[in-house]
């Protein structure tokens, strides 16, 4: 199953509506949406290394779109959006101590959620709900979403072949490990 998959992102990732999707997928993903960008990004760098630069910042760009769509969600749609998406991970509980350390750590928060794989999305909907200062939200999430894709482009450009080969030969082992580091940051969202 997983195969098949890549097999197809690799696929569309020649075709000229690659980045649409890519686009579309980064948005929702920082606001509402469980798919890892990641798993689309990769696949599309590593089928041409020479747009790696130009897919991390269509991601970086999209990526920092849906956090502000998801920082309106919290601000003006909780009740109706953001509570439903926060009900969907199971963090009734723990957002309002989420909120609490976010309103002493919001920055901090919004810099190392947006490089590392806690979901997102979360942070920038409880960033509109506690009203951090939005230009505050959007200017650390540009380096800390930067420095995430950026860096995978670079790894992906410099290794190019040799990764991709170690990808596909360790394909199985490779997705569980992305979806581990997806499931530990909900993990730790959840108990912070």
């Amino acid at each position: 199953m997983i195969r098949p998959l890549y097999d197809w992102m690799i696929e569309k990732a020649q075709s000229p509506a690659s980045e649409k999707w890519l686009a579309g997928i980064s948005f929702a993903e920082s606001s509402f949406f469980p798919i890892p960008i990641d798993l689309m990004l990769i696949p599309m760098i590593l089928a041409n290394r020479v747009k790696a630069w130009r897919l991390a910042t269509i991601t970086l760009i999209f990526s920092v779109l849906g956090g502000v769509g998801g920082y309106l969600i919290g601000a003006f749609l909780f009740e109706t959006v953001g509570q439903p998406i926060v009900d969907f991970y199971g963090y009734q509980d723990q957002f309002a101590r989420f909120q609490d350390y976010y309103a002493e750590w919001g920055i901090l928060i919004v810099l190392v959620a947006g490089f590392s794989p806690l979901p997102f999305k979360v942070v920038t909907i409880a960033s509109g709900v506690v009203g951090m200062n939005p230009l505050v939200f959007t200017l650390a999430a540009i380096p800390a979403r930067g420095a995430r894709f950026y860096l995978v482009a670079g790894l992906l450009w410099w290794l190019g072949d040799p990764i991709r080969e170690f990808i596909e030969k360790r394909l199985g082992l490779f997705t569980g490990v992305m979806a581990a580091l997806g499931i530990a940051g909900f993990v730790a969202i959840k108990y912070i």
